[in-house]
């Protein structure tokens, strides 16, 4: 009899067992009568359905039966008495009745029970609920009879539910797996076997077990949480059968299961087993037929980099091809090593041997494409180059071509520069052309070992051919360019230099205007001496010096430029407005520095014949000193101050004064002060000359 079939009946908790034992260790077996009237079928079936949970130990020693009638009447409590003869006569060693607060009639019940003792078979005894502690401990009885048992019907009931539940889906399972397993000893192949031999269980063994580990562990929990007294004793505990068979079915279910597993990994191994060499074979035979007759046809290099790129494009759609084959070994290989590491000595031979024929022909294969595909690349990348050292070259010769006309040297500096440049970066990719060249003529060479048997000389010389003809073609055009660039190099010097010999020619002309006009407005002093206007003389001779280097220089520099413009055909381009700038600036120097000098000289002779004027009266006294000599030195100052007053005319008419107004001041003052001078000693001598003559008249007249 199962729970489920009988879930309402029971759920009405017409009786139950509390899990509590009296002091013989017998269960104590409750039957809670109410006030409503009880069904005794119902009762029956509770109490059969009851009394099939304990074992027949637990059941030898004797049920001690609780009937509640506190709630009931007495003709229902001794009806239920009554069939405890006939439901459990053997079991039952004592019936406590508990007897209401209003008790019945004493002398008839007692009387009823005392005269159906022998025939009844046990003791039968009225209690109030404050007294069955006489005879069963406080810790054994529930809540409602003043014990501290706890009892919770409905969570026996569903773990009753749970456990038959697991009961029967375990026996059912063991029994399917027992005969699968048996089943299995057999040696036939699984395709000849019957189809009944090949059947599923009927429940999933790793949900049934995790089920019954669930139940397990709440009935060890609920056991282990009793003993602390935190939780009251449930029926379903080991007395009661409860996880001894759960246990025992568990230890079953697992070596089932452990053989049943080991029954499926055989058949698994030898339905991959069977798979793996279908398999292995669909990709030998694909690489080997179809994907090497792919490759054969695919050995040229191109004749451009489109030509490559359109290649490469073909041999990426050969790959991607070859790739879907090559994820299948993949998956293959790891099939295998997994069947090797865990297999049998039988079946690693014809493992060993399937993984070195896929190993042999997918690495073959691979190792084609690899090479294929570096020849590609090397193909690619050296028409790559060559088009880029096309396109250079054609710059480069459009520059070339191109007519120069720069605006100054510093623009044939930046444009010689870039076509330098530019050939440096020819020369770099001519080089790299060469390299990747030579790297692509090794590996065409080595085609041969790849080509399946198939004859790949002509096509080899084509390529060989064409990677030659590229190469000494570029190297003819770079040659070319080079012999342009080399004149036009000595074009753009030229132009350069002869740009330099302008800028320094106009450079020429400034530095002499410089000079001029240093020497109009700084050169100015004529000395305070003889000495020292001797010094400003020498000084300036050195200037003018100077000035005379400057003006040759600007000379060789415009004769320079009209060799560098014959040189260069440059009829547009001439000396301009130079040359003759710089010739009138010479001559208004010329004409200027010789008014210096006779300026200069002038105040020589005018300083050294007034100091010798000086010296002499000074040495002599107030006589001795001719009087041509003052006159000389007043003449001499008096055309000095006269020239100081004439401007300097320049050939074009222009005129200039030497200095400042102030300057010239400066000049004629000092040159009036040391006359004045001059004229003071001239008249000391003839006022000491008149004296001198007195003298002499009256000494005479005295004598």
């Amino acid at each position: 009899m199962e729970a489920s079939t009988i879930l309402p009946t029971l759920k009405k908790k017409l009786a139950f067992l509390s899990g509590g034992k009296d002091r013989r260790s017998g269960l104590i077996l409750t039957i809670p009568l109410c006030t409503e009237q009880t069904s005794m079928e119902e009762l029956s079936t509770t109490l059969d359905y009851l009394l099939s949970i304990p074992s027949e130990k637990c059941k030898a020693r004797g049920f001690t039966v609780i009937v509640d009638g506190r709630k009931s009447q007495w003709n229902v409590v001794k009806t239920v008495v009554l069939m405890l003869q006939n439901v459990i006569p053997a079991e039952v060693s004592l019936v406590c009745v508990v007897k209401p607060d209003e008790f019945w009639d004493k002398k008839v019940t007692h009387f009823c029970f005392w005269k159906e003792k022998d025939r009844l078979g046990f003791e039968v005894i009225l209690v109030s609920a404050n007294k069955l502690t006489r005879y069963i401990e406080p810790c054994q009885l529930t809540d409602e009879f003043g014990g501290s048992l706890v009892y919770d019907h409905m969570d026996w009931l569903n773990k009753r539910l749970v456990f038959e539940k697991f009961t029967k889906e375990s026996t059912s399972l063991l029994d399917e797996l027992a005969v699968i397993n048996e089943n299995e000893k057999g040696t036939q192949p699984d395709k000849d076997r019957p189809a009944e031999c090949n059947f599923l269980p009927s429940f999933d063994p790793e949900t049934v077990l995790q089920n019954g580990h669930e139940l397990l562990s709440e009935l060890q929990q609920r056991r282990f949480n009793g003993s602390e007294g935190g939780t009251a004793w449930s029926p379903m505990d080991d007395e009661l059968l409860a996880q001894p068979q759960v246990m025992k079915l568990l230890d079953s279910l697992r070596e089932q299961y452990t053989r049943y597993q080991e029954v499926c990994r055989q058949r698994s191994k030898r339905t991959q087993l069977e798979e793996i060499h279908t398999k292995v074979m669909q990709v030998v035979n694909w690489l080997e037929g179809p994907g090497t007759e792919q490759l054969r046809t695919q050995w040229g290099i191109g004749d451009s980099i489109r030509a490559s790129q359109a290649l490469q494009q073909k041999h990426e759609e050969i790959e991607s091809q070859h790739s879907e084959w090559f994820a299948v070994y993949v998956e293959l290989n790891q099939q295998i090593a997994a069947l090797l590491s865990a297999g049998d000595e039988e079946d690693l031979v014809e493992l060993k041997g399937l993984q070195q024929q896929l190993s042999d022909v997918c690495y073959r294969q691979a190792s084609q494409l690899e090479f294929r595909q570096n020849v590609l690349q090397s193909a690619h990348d050296f028409h790559g180059t060559a088009q880029d050292l096309s396109q250079q070259l054609d710059g480069l010769l459009g520059m070339l071509c191109a007519d120069v006309a720069p605006a100054d040297g510093a623009a044939i500096q930046q444009t010689l520069k870039h076509l330098e440049e530019k050939l440096k970066c020819v020369e770099g990719t001519l080089q790299g052309l060469r390299e990747k060249g030579q790297v692509l003529l090794e590996q065409i060479s080595t085609q041969t070992s790849w080509s399946y048997g198939k004859d790949l000389t002509i096509e080899n010389k084509e390529n060989i051919d064409h990677i030659q003809s590229v190469m000494e073609d570029m190297q003819l055009r770079k040659q070319r360019c080079e012999d342009m660039v080399d004149v036009r190099r000595l074009k753009m010097l030229q132009m350069v230099q002869l740009f330099k010999c302008e800028e320094d020619a106009v450079q020429a002309v400034e530095w002499l205007g410089e000079l001029l006009d240093a020497l109009l407005k700084t050169h100015v002093r004529l000395g305070d001496d003889a000495q020292e206007s001797k010094i400003l003389l020498e000084k300036h001779k050195k200037f003018v010096d100077v000035a005379q280097s400057t003006y040759d220089y600007g000379r060789q520099l415009l004769q320079a430029t009209v060799v560098l413009c014959q040189s260069l055909r440059c009829t547009t381009r001439s000396s301009g407005d130079t040359l003759p700038r710089l010739n009138r600036v010479w001559k208004q120097f010329s004409v200027t520095s010789e008014e210096r000098v006779q300026r200069l000289e002038m105040a020589g002779v005018f300083h050294t014949a007034a100091e010798k004027v000086l010296k002499e009266n000074q040495e002599q006294g107030d006589v001795g000193v001719d009087f041509e000599a003052y006159q000389e030195v007043e003449a001499v100052g008096r055309s000095l101050l006269d020239r100081l007053t004439v401007p300097v005319v320049f050939p074009d008419g222009s005129e200039q004064y030497f200095g400042s107004p102030s300057d010239m001041a400066s000049s004629a003052k000092h040159i009036r002060d040391k006359i004045k001078l001059v004229e003071v000693k001239r008249m000391q001598q003839e006022v000491a000359e008149q004296q001198e003559e007195a003298e002499l008249e009256t000494g005479s007249q005295d004598s």
